[in-house]
């Protein structure tokens, strides 16, 4: 099972107004194992950045001057979410971007690469109605230390999460593992079987003499021929 969780920084709050991408990070996990592989660059947005998002993220635009454009880097990202499930907290807001910045330059969406998408952010909704569900608050309830994140970034925010989803979910996997360990396997149940259909009870004594007086009784009858 490969796992993809994915994070993105941007210009502003909404694609369709011409915001833009400027940062974009994936680590990869391989059967719930970090795999110490990951995609992570800068993008030159081509625009201005808004003070507001500048303030999470701390990306100047002097800093992206010398960084590729998207369409320079789309093929080695789809390369890397390819068939994996993308893991990504609030989902709808990077997917709209990425989605948007693929559709720029004439490609499909997300969805046509990856297996599916799930939305950690849902995940912690459901399972903690009425409560603070950003990824700090998820940092602190399952204690993640956090302490590097003094702003926003890609990188470090995607690895904080796939920390955070191993701990939403080591639950259901321990559960899932105790239920496979309290099943008999089919060689303990044919072992079992095995030992009850071999235990032999011996006859008494008088069970014996009784016996052979009953096979004596059958041959005088004529109903077994010696």
């Amino acid at each position: 099972m490969r796992q993809i969780f994915l994070d993105t920084e941007t210009t502003g709050l909404y694609p369709a107004q011409g915001h833009r991408i400027i940062e974009i990070a994936a680590v990869e996990m391989i059967n719930r194992r970090p795999t110490k592989n990951h995609f992570h660059v800068y993008l030159n947005p081509q625009r201005e950045i808004d003070p507001a998002a500048q303030e999470v993220h701390g990306i100047t635009l002097d800093f992206l001057q010398d960084k590729p454009l998207f369409e320079s880097i789309a093929q080695d990202l789809i390369n890397f979410v390819n068939n994996a499930e993308l893991i990504i907290h609030n989902a709808p807001f990077d997917v709209g971007f990425l989605n948007s910045e693929l559709d720029r330059i004439g490609l499909q969406p997300v969805t046509t690469f990856c297996d599916k998408i799930t939305d950690t952010l849902k995940m912690a909704k459901d399972s903690r109605p009425g409560q603070r569900n950003n990824l700090d608050a998820l940092c602190r309830h399952f204690g993640v230390n956090n302490a590097m994140r003094t702003l926003h970034g890609a990188l470090l925010d995607a690895e904080l999460l796939a920390e955070v989803y191993m701990a939403m979910t080591r639950g259901q996997e321990s559960l899932m593992m105790d239920l496979v360990q309290m099943q008999p396997t089919f060689s303990q149940q044919a072992s079992s079987t095995k030992a009850r259909i071999l235990k032999v009870m011996n006859a008494s004594d008088e069970e014996l003499a009784e016996h052979a007086e009953y096979i004596k009784s059958l041959g005088k009858a004529g109903a077994i021929a010696w």
